[in-house]
């Protein structure tokens, strides 16, 4: 656990009661400057004076200044970098416009932005935020994490960069995903920026055009695969282990049989978890049990249609299962309602052809190769898009889903926006008006037949900010699906009868504060009941996580 309130002071001093760094080497330090901020005893008590213009702003104002300035690039990848800077230079500012603004700045920070941010993230890279680690590293991973300057780690986000997003093997550029996402938690669930650390493992690319660029910032070699990444990652898992105990470990981006592989050593061993699979599960659940409340059905009722049977479709597909088991549907019966379209065509138990994860969802039926097919076969009343393939519900698809039901249920859930399965305005129109709507990336509201119509966006920060601060709250020493499924009912309660009427299945952003506290509570109840708590558990357990958020507003020094 970590000190309550959190203030950026806190943790500095409170290691061996080291001073505050002063003058120039307190500018430098992101976590304690305060730029115009500094008061007028602080600038002398602190030696600042004279490093900073005269006039003293408080933050309200530093932060208007900030939106002003971004707002005047042009470019979102201009104001990806813009934000990059702010946080290099004063974190506790940074995070202020992010809660300030975070409608605004959600698709900046994270999708779809930190998609381009990614393929250009060696012509944009300014200053280490995170920890490279290559395969070459190995014996020697433990003392590279002691190198970064902050020693209480309890958060790190891991990728080996093999699936960014929908763009594939991106490899050590993939550092905006860790960067990214601990940021969302700071802003969404109030997690210390001192406790956060992005790591990215290198282990080399398969991405040809990556290698034969010569300005490429990763290794030049092929993606290393089969026993000597698994000893790496193994040396690796040790090393966080040791260097950091008490840390939550969350796995990002990994391609699917790693991403499976990962999660399935490590889950009963170390505090982690899986975001793409498990995150990506829990908010897309969510979402049908939110879309369930609109139509008048109950999510039993629903029979699910994956397009896509990576990690993120089956994860739903498991969630969904566990979820209709715990309201009493035998498990057989639940996994009969999900169906899934792959490359190959519908999965079903007569091919040869298939991955493990896909097995469980192997039904008897007629081998189809279309996705249209598929949905003449199966009748779902929910087609969910997990593919990675841009356009892939186009108005055909949509159509034949509305002729099955008064209220289709289409989620487009890949990212970045160019890999969306169909937009907002296209599932409207071609419903017309009647789809129940969710997508991965950030769509505007739509105006059709005299409504506004305004989509949802399944994106996790609803899920995974909320569930490591729960799990970190009480010193969980393991994450569950119990708890993903709690988020998941946690986050549908959260959606008011007025933004369904208006056709979104999640609550609004400017609340996520609020849906994280809540989420944090429904998982650390779930880890006393469990007993996996390392922590006491606290007379007042809302009082006591909400006391340890941290709040972007500048401490006193002096």
């Amino acid at each position: 656990m970590w000190p309550r309130m959190n203030p950026a002071l806190t943790p500095i001093t409170s290691r061996g009661g080291r001073d505050l760094p002063t003058g120039y080497s307190l500018l430098t330090n992101s976590l304690l400057n305060k730029g115009t901020g500094f008061r007028d005893a602080e600038r002398d008590g602190l030696g600042v004076r004279g490093l900073v213009p005269p006039r003293i702003f408080p933050i309200e104002q530093q932060s208007k200044r900030a939106m002003g300035n971004l707002r005047r690039k042009g470019k979102d990848i201009d104001k990806y970098i813009f934000l990059s800077g702010l946080q290099n230079r004063n974190e506790t500012l940074y995070y202020r416009l992010l809660l300030d603004y975070l409608e605004e700045l959600m698709p900046i920070v994270y999708t779809p932005t930190v998609g381009q941010a990614c393929l250009e993230y060696g012509a944009i890279f300014r200053r280490p935020r995170g920890l490279w680690i290559s395969i070459k590293d190995r014996g020697r991973i433990a003392g590279i994490l002691r190198n970064w300057p902050r020693q209480d780690v309890r958060l790190i986000v891991v990728t080996d960069g093999e699936r960014i997003l929908g763009l594939g093997d991106l490899g050590a550029l993939g550092m905006g995903i860790p960067i990214g996402k601990l940021s969302l938690y700071t802003a969404c669930a109030g997690l210390h920026p001192y406790y956060c650390l992005p790591i990215t493992l290198d282990v080399g690319t398969g991405n040809k055009d990556l290698l034969e660029d010569d300005l490429y910032i990763g290794l030049d070699q092929p993606r290393v695969r089969g026993g000597e990444y698994e000893a790496f990652i193994e040396e690796f898992v040790q090393a966080v282990q040791e260097t950091y105990p008490r840390c939550l470990l969350q796995w990002e981006d990994f391609g699917n049989h790693n991403a499976f592989q990962l999660l399935g050593k490590y889950r009963e061993r170390i505090c982690s978890f899986n975001d793409d699979i498990q995150g990506t599960a829990s908010v897309a659940l969510a979402g049908l049990i939110a879309a369930s409340r609109k139509t008048g059905t109950e999510l039993r009722d629903q029979k699910l249609l994956f397009l896509g049977a990576g990690e993120a479709a089956t994860g739903i597909g498991e969630l969904f299962v566990a979820a209709l088991k715990e309201e009493g549907i035998p498990e057989d019966e639940a996994r009969a309602r999900c169906w899934f379209v792959d490359s190959k065509g519908l999965v079903v138990a007569s091919r040869t052809d298939l991955q493990d994860h896909k097995k469980p969802f192997a039904h008897e039926g007629k081998p189809v190769n279309t996705l249209l097919e598929a949905i003449e076969a199966v009748r779902p009343t929910a087609l969910i898009g997990a593919s990675g393939v841009g356009g892939a519900f186009n108005q055909e698809i949509v159509e034949a889903m509305t002729a099955l039901n008064p209220e289709p249920v289409v989620f487009a859930l890949s990212n970045p926006t160019s890999k969306s399965e169909c937009t907002a305005q296209q599932a409207y129109a071609w419903s017309r008006g009647k789809a129940i709507f969710a997508s991965g990336s950030p769509f505007q509201p739509v105006e059709y037949d005299g409504r506004t119509l305004v989509p949802g966006q399944g994106n996790n920060v609803y899920i995974f900010p909320g569930v490591g601060l729960g799990v970190l709250s009480c010193s969980g020493s393991l994450v569950t699906d119990a708890m993903f499924l709690a988020a998941a009912r946690t986050l549908a309660s959260m959606v008011t009868d007025e933004e369904l009427a208006s056709g979104r299945v999640f609550p609004s952003f400017q609340g996520i504060r609020e849906v994280s506290l809540q989420i944090a509570l429904a998982v650390a109840r779930i880890a006393y009941a469990d007993g996996l708590a390392r922590a006491p558990e606290p007379a007042d357990l809302e009082a006591d996580i909400r006391s340890r958020m941290f709040e972007p507003v500048y401490q006193d020094y002096v």
